[in-house]
This record gives C-alpha cells, sequence and structure tokens, in this order.
C-alpha cells in the first residue's frame, strides 16, 4: 500500500466552514478512483495550508491520479502549486473495521 500526502500553502487563510464546503463538494469524486482505499481533506488550524491524506493500493495507482491535468486543476483551484509526497505504507491498523492490513 501507498500513503500519499499532499499539501497546499494557501495564498489567503480558508475557514473551516470555507474548507468544509469546498472539501464536501469534491469528495463525491474520490468514491470510484481506481485503487484508492480512503482520503482524508485536512486543514490547518491557522487556516493557511490545506491537502489530503490518500491510502492507495499501489503507487502505480496513485500515480496515475497525479499527473500534470491534476496538477493543472489544482493549481486553478487553489491558486498555489501542491506538493505531492508519496510514502511506501506496509500496515496499517484499522480500528473501525477492527482488522491490520499488511502488503502482501
Amino acid at each position: 500500500m501507498i500513503t500519499t500526502i499532499t499539501t497546499y500553502p494557501l495564498p489567503k487563510p480558508m475557514t473551516q466552514a470555507e474548507a468544509r464546503r469546498m472539501f464536501l463538494s469534491t469528495a463525491p469524486g474520490y468514491r470510484d478512483v481506481t485503487g484508492l482505499f480512503r482520503k482524508y481533506y485536512y486543514l490547518a488550524e491557522d487556516g493557511k495550508t490545506l491537502g489530503g491524506v490518500y491510502l492507495w493500493n499501489s503507487r502505480v495507482e496513485a500515480e496515475a491520479m497525479f499527473n500534470d491535468e491534476w496538477r493543472t486543476t489544482m493549481r486553478g483551484k487553489y491558486n498555489t502549486d501542491p506538493s505531492v509526497v508519496h510514502f511506501d505504507c506496509p500496515v496499517v491498523v484499522d480500528n473501525l473495521s477492527g482488522e491490520i492490513l499488511s502488503n502482501k
């Protein structure tokens, strides 16, 4: 599995209410993305940074999402260039399902 963290330093702070509205408007688009297990949206307490944390089945599937077209769209939406970092994620503890997941 792969964890990807995206980060957007915002040119002006965003309120929690603004972020929630924006996140809820885009969330349905992630429901059927191939290889995506979960996506978490986040907003820093000071409202100056937002982003996402994604859990993927594989690096190939993650990289398929974070392509040049995606970067252009995000740059237009947030008026800043996103940072994208991928991490190997060999074990996940999921307390909601009661499972411990591991790469094979």
